[in-house]
């Protein structure tokens, strides 16, 4: 049985570690799946999680202890979060602090790059279309191959947009 498993199986004596290994980010949920099947595993004294995880099910008192234990190691890992987040948050104020034109303004920079470019490809797409029309069905397939690019493109100029407009209404 691969961590993730076991770890959700010791969810249900571990209040809150679903925090921890649900969400999108698979790398994270995995380290977390190790660190407490780790932890089971000290607790019991078993070698494998699965063994771990049946002594658990079996003693309530070894699922108490996993659940004290498993505090301890929870607090460390709100403390990396809590460096991570004040480091991320240093970023953002030096940045926004910064008298490099650059620095302060990547935001209408990317904005007006995506701006350019959607508009490019959209006359391109446009002209291509009109002066080839036998081939309209085949460009527009290739426009539509280059939706998860503008996604990503659209999705980072709309947290951008917002995050300013957010950074304006503070400092108003």
């Amino acid at each position: 049985m691969d961590p993730i498993t076991i770890a959700l199986g010791l969810a249900q004596f571990v209040p809150g570690l679903i925090r921890w290994i649900g969400g999108d980010d698979a790398e994270k949920a995995a380290k977390v799946a190790d660190q407490v099947v780790g932890v089971a595993r000290t607790v019991t004294g078993k070698a494998g999680g699965e063994d771990a995880l049946a002594a658990i099910k079996a003693d309530p008192a070894l699922a108490l202890q996993l659940q004290q234990a498993w505090l301890a190691h929870e607090v460390e890992l709100s403390r990396e979060e809590t460096r991570q987040l004040a480091e991320i948050n240093a970023t953002m104020r030096a940045e926004s602090a910064s008298d490099d034109r650059y620095v302060r303004r990547w935001r209408p920079t990317f904005g007006y790059a995506v701006a350019l470019t959607w508009t490019a490809t959209m006359l391109a797409v446009s002209w291509a279309v009109i002066a080839e029309p036998a081939q309209a069905p085949n460009i527009i397939a290739a426009l539509v191959n280059t939706s998860p690019i503008w996604g990503i493109a659209l999705g980072v100029l709309g947290v951008a947009v917002v995050k300013r407009s957010h950074d304006k209404t503070l400092h108003s």
